[in-house]
């Protein structure tokens, strides 16, 4: 009962169906492993949770209307601007999700390489900084505080409740941006993330690298590689897609 109320909780917050169902089968398994130890016994809370993986509405866009909106003149609506330059950075950084572009610190960018963990799977990634990067960042970046982008910033005392905030405006933006390029799709930061894996994929980027790329940690993407595979192979596949961008 205290399972369901916990699932119903997390949905109530916001968090996706497979999102949930992750953070479920991580708790399913230390229960298991507790009854491997004999820590407890089996009674199978799990039974009714949801512990599946939904198939999800397709969110990636093509890379001619990323071009588009990576081309777009939103100089005179500064909050469009941000907003499409938040989306275009998340590309950039292989899809990165909000969250974690929100907790990015300048101390995690160090001889031109980005290093952070995702928030989400605690998975440790590493990406090339390159120069359309920085061209972001520069526009945006406070030099008095200790965070690479201006979504919190070191006073913030409700953390989640700034970052929500901030993603909302930054989500309703995007979808008058993308009623700009004639999206079939409401645009959001979201749809970033699917598209670089959407546009790498067809680009026959293989399957482990973008895996890889993304920091994916789940049962499904563990059995596409099995062994860790070289920074360098990653970081060549998102020069190959930013090189697609920028021509």
């Amino acid at each position: 009962m205290r399972l369901l109320s916990y699932q119903a909780w997390l949905i109530r917050s916001g968090l996706t169906l497979n999102t949930v169902s992750f953070y479920m089968r991580i708790l399913r398994a230390v229960y298991n492993r507790a009854v491997d130890r004999n820590i407890t016994v089996q009674t199978f809370p799990f039974k009714h949770v949801y512990t599946g993986i939904e198939k999800t509405v397709k969110r990636a866009v093509s890379l001619n209307k990323i071009r588009e909106i990576y081309s777009l003149d939103l100089s005179h609506d500064p909050k469009l601007e941000y907003a499409r330059d938040m989306f275009i950075l998340s590309f950039f950084l292989r899809g990165m999700s909000f969250i974690d572009m929100a907790f990015l610190k300048k101390s995690d960018l160090v001889g031109g390489r980005l290093t952070y963990r995702r928030r989400k799977t605690n998975r440790l990634l590493v990406i090339k900084w390159e120069p359309v990067m920085q061209r972001i960042v520069q526009r945006y970046g406070n030099p008095t505080s200790i965070y690479l982008l201006p979504i919190i910033d070191d006073s913030t005392v409700n953390v989640r409740s700034k970052y929500k905030n901030v993603l909302y405006k930054i989500n309703y933006n995007l979808k008058r941006v993308g009623r700009r390029v004639h999206l079939s799709l409401p645009l959001t930061m979201y749809v970033a993330r699917h598209s670089w894996a959407s546009i790498a994929r067809s680009r026959n980027i293989p399957l482990s690298v973008i895996s890889q790329g993304m920091g994916h940690d789940s049962e499904s993407t563990t059995k596409i590689y099995l062994a860790s595979l070289e920074t360098n192979v990653i970081d060549r596949a998102n020069q190959t897609l930013i090189k697609l961008l920028e021509a």
